[in-house]
């Protein structure tokens, strides 16, 4: 014991007279330890505590502050009381002891054992012997989180202060200027507002206190490390302002008065806190301030200059409209909102009928923005504003007053549908209903695109409000929308019209399955009239557009299962029209029809009987049509099945792996059967029109040109690589030893790559296991084999196979990837197939759109990316070190594929290391590379690292070449690179001035206009460097 008492006696002499503050820590943890109580340290205190030396009493004073912030977790009750008397004592000390008593004070209110009533006696002590605004900003912000620590956890005994807190807290806050303490204020001025703390008299006192800050202009300075933000400040002050009705009076017609600042931010501020503030507040707290409030908000909504400002105008006087509506009518009360929107109409309902239509858009906003707030706002103002729009409609001749007044009337029904709470309510537009349709059909029939374009959006909104088309009404809605489609070749307006009917089919579907389907197929499938030859042209050109615009529609309006029983049916017919050349469709139009197959695919509702449809009707056809187009060869007549070519089959992968990958497991595990069964034992009985021959082999190779039959693996890819992993394909060993044998011996481009790619496809989806490894080296066993053979026919194949096997195993994170990568790197010095081996690598990076994604299930690890990269750069920079002259483009042009793909804050961290080949890379003659290494560094260019400015000479040399280029392309990214450069420091750059200006003055001639107008923007930059006002 006398030797922690002498240990004690030392620590603290140390601190009070030697000055070292690290024995603040050594005495805490004897505390902690149990060596010594708090109450043997005020004893060793003791000659500290009564010295006659300010300064001495304040170290021993700080030096028990220190410990107990370490150790207020460790106190009595009785420890606590009796700490707080003497601190309270000590704060009509010399104010140099109020710091630190401070401090001693924050750790106590931290303790879970204060005494009943301390909490009191300490605000009461605090407030009348401290005057917090004279402290040092780390005092008060003590002060502040002392009145935090003891609202969380003595709430009932502060309001026991009633009004004598919250008058002790505004002295304590009043002329607070540091951000990090106004932080604390207003939070401590939220929590007596939130939780009911009585403010008697002075809440007008709190509110001047808090609003003498609004609104917020704070910048925080460069590198700030506190972090605090100007949005930080005003959220929290607003959540203060805003907080209750209380502050109305004050708040209200403060915020009128900064409306007239000319400072845009504030503007904004008082804006957002009024929608905040009547959220919160009654009509009665709003009364005698509406007419105020309401010619603010009209004059910045017809005199802004800013849309952020005219956005938050518009939304303060919704919110304020809506404020009104919740208004309860008495008998003996005024109608609040009625007298409000009576305002609003006087001053803006004249403006929709002058005759030039100057004011209509800002008079449009305001009336839809207070139309928005109610379903009480949306009747009174519609029924004031709606007769007078559909008359000034029908009065107006010019096609620009028209659309104008259209459009505003789109808005109004736009409004209206937003402020319909409940399905109940009577609906605000039914009275307008014959009118509306009217005006909307009468739109539809002119010959103005931009009227027709608003109309179909019109119609929609009508279509979407229940009872504003009648049966009659949509019939005649599809008859318009029919003519547009079949008629009027304007894109903008078809594309419009197209999209207004998937919205009303969506609502409407047996109306289109009636009406707009048959009429759509009647025109497909009619032929083009036969005319001299120019006519015929034209006329099939015509005719071409039409069947382009009704293929798009039916995919259009297929988004309902009832719908596509019809819609499907007819895409189908098309496809084998074409096939046998009843109606001629160019390979184009079959296309076409295969895109709106596959949009149905994505778009309509995940149910089992769509499911049940593309199962049962929609891939065994598709694959019965392409397996007749592949058998049928070249016919006698010379001319073979659209269905053969490259790019419907290519458009028929992903009708088929599109609904493979959304069906119900049971169904996809059907459907896997049936397609492995066709390919590897020429089952077609699940086949419509079964008039096959027997034994068709179509993964084998068989005598003759036979690649219209192999080809059809694509078709295998889409049913078996789309399916979830869950579901298991059977023949999976027979498969994959058939499509390996395909993609290594097929000369079909087509055929080999689609099997490589079902082969990698399954491989990913593979359990993990000695299985998939010995799989996996067979393969590449092989695949080396051909590679290695200089001679042999097939090493394009077998590159093929293996960069796909690749993908397949790095998406994966499969060990045995890295083997086949070595492989890949090891290629790019080969003579033959280096370039492709540099392509591969693009392939490898990047997301592959019909197998190997997530939307076919894959396994697909996150960050692969980033991970090959981290894994494979220093092999890159390596190869390319020790490769001779001829093939380091070969690595240039991979490094370029791989950096190019990955996320822009990865290229920044890790362009130093590869800077010097990046910059190799520009002078590179492959455009491909020079394009793919400027996209890589223009982003860099914006924030530069100091290994980039040591390159500057050899970079601006780079650049300026390449504002020559050939192409395009690579002259617009160097310009902007060379933008970017002077975005530099000056004292860097500023030498290059004379040298850049110079070679910018060549492509302000450029023949493309693209190029003209970044070399303008390019040389600006650089021409206001070392000048007066710029840079």
């Amino acid at each position: 014991m006398a030797a922690d008492s002498a240990l004690l006696l030392s620590l603290v002499e140390e601190f009070v007279s030697g000055l070292q503050d690290s024995k603040a820590k050594d005495t805490a943890t004897g505390v902690k330890d149990g060596q010594f109580t708090i109450l043997q340290l005020v004893e060793a205190l003791g000659l500290s505590l009564t010295s006659s030396q300010p300064h001495t009493r304040a170290r021993g004073v700080q030096l028990l502050s220190e410990v107990l912030h370490e150790c207020y977790g460790n106190l009595t009750e009785a420890e606590v009381e009796v700490l707080i008397a003497f601190y309270e004592n000590r704060l009509k000390d010399h104010y140099v002891i109020t710091p630190p008593v401070l401090q001693g004070l924050r750790a106590l209110t931290k303790s879970t054992v204060l005494p009943p009533g301390s909490a009191v006696s300490m605000l009461r002590s605090l407030f009348q012997d401290v005057h917090v605004q004279s402290l040092m900003l780390a005092e008060r912000s003590c002060v502040y989180n002392m009145l935090i620590n003891l609202m969380e956890t003595r709430e009932t005994e502060l309001k026991g202060l009633g009004t004598d807190f919250v008058f002790g807290f505004v002295q304590s806050m009043d002329g607070e200027r540091d951000p990090r303490n106004l932080l604390l204020a207003f939070q401590i001025a939220k929590n007596i507002i939130s939780r009911g703390y009585d403010l008697g008299k002075f809440a007008e006192e709190l509110f001047e206190v808090t609003s003498c800050y609004f609104p917020i202009d704070f910048t925080p300075p460069p590198n700030d490390p506190h972090g605090i933000t100007k949005e930080e400040l005003i959220e929290a002050l607003r959540a203060v302002l805003a907080g209750t009705p209380k502050f109305a009076e004050f708040l209200l017609p403060l915020i009128i008065e900064k409306l007239d600042s000319d400072v845009q931010s504030a503007k904004l501020d008082s804006l957002q806190t009024l929608t905040a503030c009547v959220s919160r507040y009654e009509h009665k707290d709003l009364a005698e301030f509406l007419e105020g409030l309401w010619t603010s908000l009209r004059r910045e909504v017809f005199q802004t200059s800013s849309e952020r400002i005219e956005s938050a105008g518009l939304a303060a006087l919704t919110a304020l409209t809506s404020c009104l509506s919740r208004s309860v009518l008495n008998s003996d009360s005024e109608d609040s909102l009625s007298t409000f929107l009576d305002l609003v109409l006087k001053d803006c309902k004249h403006h929709l009928c002058e005759p030039d239509l100057k004011l209509v858009w800002p008079s449009g906003k305001l009336l839809q923005a207070a139309c928005t707030a109610s379903n009480r706002a949306s009747h009174i103002i519609t029924a004031a504003v709606m007769p007078s729009l559909i008359e000034q409609y029908s009065s107006r001749t010019q096609c620009s007053h028209r659309r104008t007044l259209l459009e505003v009337v789109l808005r109004f029904i736009q409004s209206v549908k937003t402020s319909q709470s409940s399905e109940n309510e009577e609906r605000v537009l039914l009275a307008f209903r014959e009118s509306l349709c009217s005006m909307v059909f009468s739109a539809l029939s002119e010959t103005n695109s931009s009227l027709q374009i608003t109309a179909t959006s019109m119609l929609t909104s009508l279509a979407q409000q229940t009872g504003l088309l009648l049966g009659s009404d949509v019939e005649l809605a599809i008859d318009h929308l029919t003519r547009l489609l079949l008629m009027e070749e304007d894109d903008r307006v078809s594309l419009a019209v197209v999209e207004c009917a998937g919205a009303l089919a969506e609502l409407h579907p047996e109306a289109f399955i009636t009406e707009l389907i048959p009429r759509l197929k009647t025109e497909m499938f009619a032929e083009p009239m036969d005319q001299g030859d120019s006519r015929e042209t034209s006329e099939q050109h015509s005719h071409h557009a039409v069947r382009q615009r009704c293929l798009s529609a039916l995919a259009a309006v297929s988004n309902q299962p009832s719908v596509v029983r019809e819609s499907t049916p007819v895409l189908l017919e098309v496809l084998t029209s074409a096939h046998t050349g009843s109606v001629s469709f160019s390979v184009e139009e079959v296309v076409l029809a295969c895109r709106s197959l596959q949009r149905i695919a994505e778009q309509v509702q995940d149910t089992e009987e769509t499911g049940q449809c593309f199962h049962d009707i929609i891939i065994p056809r598709l694959l019965s049509l392409a397996l007749q187009a592949a058998l049928q060869g070249e016919g006698s007549s010379g001319c073979r099945s659209p269905l053969v070519e490259e790019a419907v089959l290519s458009a028929m992968v992903p009708v088929i792996s599109t609904s493979c990958s959304r069906l119900q497991p049971m169904l996809a595990g059907q459907t896997a059967s049936r397609a492995v069964s066709l390919f590897l034992d020429g089952d077609v009985s699940f086949l419509p029109d079964n008039s096959f021959p027997s034994h068709i082999q179509l993964l084998k190779k068989q005598q003759g040109d036979t690649w219209s039959q192999s080809q059809m693996v694509c078709l295998l890819m889409g049913c078996v690589c789309s399916l979830p992993r869950s579901v298991e394909v059977p023949q999976i060993d027979q498969l994959l030893s058939q499509l390996e044998e395909m993609s290594c011996t097929c000369s079909h481009s087509l055929s080999y790559t689609s099997a490589a790619k079902c082969f990698a496809g399954l491989v990913n989806k593979q359990s993990q296991g000695d299985s998939l490894d010995s799989l996996i080296q067979s393969t590449m066993k092989r695949v080396c084999r051909e590679l290695d053979s200089t001679s042999s026919p097939a090493r394009t194949q077998a590159f093929t196979l293996m960069i796909w096997v690749a993908k397949a195993l790095l998406l994966r994170y499969h060990p045995l990837s890295t083997a086949l990568t070595d492989k890949l790197f090891s290629l790019l010095d080969d003579a033959d197939l280096g370039p492709m081996a540099a392509d591969g690598f693009s392939l490898l990076m990047t997301d592959s759109a019909d197998v190997l994604n997530r939307g076919c299930h894959a396994d697909v690890r996150i960050m692969y990316r980033q991970r090959f990269f981290s894994e494979n750069s220093a092999k890159l920079v390596q190869g390319f070190n020790v490769a001779p002259q001829e093939k380091k483009p070969n690595y240039l042009k991979a490094l370029s594929n791989i950096v190019n793909k990955l996320p822009k804050q990865v290229q920044i961290t890790e362009l130093p290391a590869l800077l010097s080949l990046l910059l190799e890379a520009l002078s590179c003659p492959d455009q491909g590379v020079q394009l793919s290494t400027l996209s890589c560094l223009e982003p860099v260019l914006i924030d530069p690292p100091p290994a980039l400015i040591q390159q500057l000479e050899a970079l601006v040399s780079r650049l300026l070449a390449l504002i020559s280029s050939p192409a395009m392309s690579v002259r617009i990214a160097s310009l902007r690179c060379i933008q970017a450069l002077s975005r530099f420091p000056v004292h860097e750059i500023l030498p290059f001035r004379a040298r850049v200006l110079r070679a910018l003055a060549r492509p302000l001639d450029d023949k493309k206009r693209l190029v003209r107008s970044e070399a303008v923007q390019a040389r600006g930059e650089w021409f206001l460097l070392g000048s007066p006002g710029g840079r």
